[in-house]
């Protein structure tokens, strides 16, 4: 049986935002279907620290965004134009092609506001004979996403996939989970996961797996997803993601994913010629990274 592996996320800047970032990851590259884990804030948002994301180009991933607090506009190349506030959850599919912007809210900006901005933005890749269907775009409230009371301890809302008989309505391309566990009390609880893969990640708080203890921007890989002991203390913010992995690998190069390296290097001069398409309302462009394409 595997062992229990820990991945401590690593600061990074996007936008004038830090955050950290756990997946990918030396020790991983990707968990279940996720191929990339930022954990963005807890920040007091000012004229100085906001979220500032420019338009930038996808491929052959589906972005997933779910904020603890504050909020966030997004806008991209379909038309899309989307308010996201807390408990919310915003699915991107890039599929061929898509680009998009994130960004705080102006009327957020301002100190004496005191506005918290807080949550987490995953990648998802797509199955190999998905990587090239057309992009897409959908909002799910939070009052559509299950929230289940699994104990006087601990609530669980289901995000991406099924738990404990309840299911999330978010459509998904590929056996996947995305849960947020909010600890009302400090507590214990035994779980079970019967996905081939599955991580703990801590947003805030105190949580102990399997006797070991994470600091936050901490990422446990269950060596055993079958059973699983969590220990936490009242305030605790945990999120769980996992799911089956891909039979091939994926290849990630800036915001470009897929199982084929000369699509990456096809997106990149897609982008550089400006052939994603514009976004209305933006008129900043991100250019490519200095560093080449996958060799």
């Amino acid at each position: 049986m595997a062992e229990d592996l820990l991945i401590q996320g690593r600061l990074r800047d996007i936008g004038g935002f830090a955050v950290h970032r756990s997946l990918p990851s030396a020790k991983k590259r990707q968990l279940g279907p996720f191929v990339f884990l930022d954990h963005m804030g807890p920040v007091r948002l000012d004229e100085t620290h906001a979220m500032d994301v420019r338009p930038h180009p996808h491929i052959g991933l589906a972005t997933v965004t779910y904020l603890f607090e504050g909020r966030g506009f997004h806008r991209d190349t379909l038309g899309s134009a989307q308010m996201i506030t807390a408990g919310d959850l915003n699915w991107m599919t890039a599929g061929r092609g898509i680009a998009h912007s994130e960004r705080t809210p102006e009327e957020d900006r301002h100190a004496d506001r005191h506005v918290t901005m807080h949550g987490v933005q995953i990648w998802v890749g797509l199955p190999a004979a998905e990587e090239e269907r057309e992009p897409s775009f959908a909002h799910w409230p939070k009052s559509e996403l299950p929230l289940m009371n699994f104990s006087e301890a601990l609530d669980i809302k289901i995000l991406l996939g099924e738990f404990a008989g309840r299911r999330s309505p978010v459509e998904v391309l590929s056996p996947i989970l995305f849960l947020d566990l909010q600890a009302k009390k400090d507590g214990l609880a035994e779980l079970s996961f019967g996905e081939k893969e599955i991580g703990f990640f801590l947003a805030a708080g105190t949580l102990r797996v399997n006797g070991q203890t994470l600091a936050e921007d901490d990422l446990l890989v269950a060596g055993d997803p079958s059973k699983a002991k969590i220990e936490f203390t009242a305030g605790a913010r945990m999120v769980v993601i996992g799911g089956e992995p891909f039979p091939e690998p994926r290849h990630i190069w800036w915001n470009f994913v897929s199982s084929r390296k000369e699509r990456i290097h096809q997106a990149a001069a897609d982008w550089q010629a400006q052939r994603f398409g514009r976004i209305d309302g933006e008129s900043d462009f991100t250019p490519l990274p200095t560093s080449p394409p996958l060799p």
